[in-house]
């Protein structure tokens, strides 16, 4: 059979999707008006345990819809369920998506943008024919259990141990700051499973987060919110069947996951909300009677170049990507820059603001902002410190030696 053009795939997405979706209202022009609708600015999505349980049945039926259309895949192996199109394919697929009102996949960030991946790079071919379809369909969803609260950003380091019986590994430990541990059928799940070498003691598992002894309670943050857990470990039985990749390779195969999460957390739609709107900060300066100061002037243009360089980046790594590079060690530019942006902003509108950033009056614009700026230390830790990956970038981009 021929596959669909571009145009013929956005047709029969547009047939699927009208008969199953409302389709969106008009959003009107995008300009930021001061004052006007939600102040919200966030670092990262906090949305409330209860109410993400309550949209997750939702989001599986989306994904199981598309998934039984021949759209839950677009671009994967048709060996394990995808449809072997284009990037171009996919890209007509999401501007008809905007159109409707769907659920999307903002929950299934880690189960689709890095375990999928990891899997299709890792694992076995029973692995791969089982696992992603269930996935790409949601029927299972997973999370990431890699930070350990021993290990620090050394994730050579981590002390969760899987011990061999048999056919079978037995796991003991504990991993912290795992997002949507709360949601999951399934994680990635990296465990010491010897004494030595560093990074090649390492294994990687597939685990059954329902499984007895799995035991996830949430962290409540400075910020308010609680997107993160902590998981825990009871002599868990996992299956030798759900190792991924060889004894020893769990370093290589997390390196793996955290590239694609470098990529998809610098990105700028990643996370945050409203905070990296030029338009918002221009609002900040004009409400506090500082558009004329012209410290806050020079603060302010030095802050946009960094924004717009940053974008650039991001973008020369995402083209790269579409072209069918898989991220490499070069992505940590964007998490870090994308950090380091976040930190910036929020010393910035607390320049501006002053007290009425800390200040709960109530009014419009202000207050909002210590979401921010109490946000904004975390993503500096999330998917490596900055310190890490700076490393990094020396290290396997710039080919720099290492520090002695």
């Amino acid at each position: 059979m021929t596959d669909p053009t571009p145009a013929e795939l956005a047709a029969a997405a547009e047939e699927y999707l009208a008969a199953h979706y409302p389709k969106a209202g008009n959003r009107g022009p995008t300009r930021f008006d001061w004052g006007v609708g939600s102040d919200e600015v966030r670092v990262f999505q906090e949305p409330d345990p209860a109410d993400e349980a309550e949209a997750m049945p939702a989001v599986r039926a989306w994904r199981q819809g598309l998934w039984d259309a021949g759209f839950g895949w677009l671009t994967g192996p048709t060996a394990y369920g995808g449809a072997g199109l284009s990037g171009e394919h996919q890209r007509e697929f999401e501007k008809v998506t905007r159109r409707y009102q769907v659920p999307g996949d903002s929950m299934l960030t880690i189960s689709l943008g890095m375990i999928a991946p990891t899997l299709l790079n890792w694992g076995t071919e029973e692995q791969k024919t089982e696992w992603l379809p269930k996935l790409y369909s949601a029927e299972q969803v997973a999370c990431q259990l890699f930070s350990e609260p021993g290990a620090g950003s050394d994730l050579a380091s981590i002390a969760t141990k899987a011990v061999r019986d048999g056919d079978n590994w037995r796991i003991t430990g504990a991993k912290v700051w795992t997002s949507g541990a709360h949601l999951a059928d399934v994680g990635e799940l990296i465990c010491r499973t010897a004494a030595e070498p560093r990074h090649g003691n390492l294994t990687a598992f597939l685990l059954d987060m329902h499984a007895p002894g799995v035991l996830v309670r949430p962290l409540r943050q400075m910020t308010g919110g609680a997107a993160f857990n902590e998981v825990f470990f009871d002599d868990v039985v996992v299956p030798d069947s759900r190792r991924i990749g060889g004894e020893g390779e769990g370093w290589k195969v997390a390196l793996t996951t955290l590239a694609h999460e470098r990529n998809a957390m610098g990105h700028s739609a990643f996370g945050g909300v409203g905070i990296l709107s030029t338009q918002r900060l221009v609002g900040v300066i004009r409400a506090a009677g500082k558009q004329d100061d012209p410290v806050v002037r020079a603060e302010f243009g030095e802050l946009i170049s960094r924004l717009r360089a940053a974008r650039y980046t991001n973008e020369v790594i995402a083209a790269q990507t579409r072209a069918g590079t898989a991220p490499g060690p070069e992505v940590a530019l964007n998490k870090v820059a994308l950090a380091d942006n976040m930190r910036r902003v929020g010393e910035f509108v607390a320049d501006v603001l002053g007290e009425a950033a800390v200040a709960d009056t109530g009014e419009w614009g202000t207050f909002a902002w210590t979401s921010l700026m109490l946000g904004a230390p975390g993503y500096r830790l999330g998917g490596g410190t900055d310190e890490v990956l700076r490393n990094s970038v020396a290290q396997r981009v710039l080919g720099l030696p290492r520090p002695t």
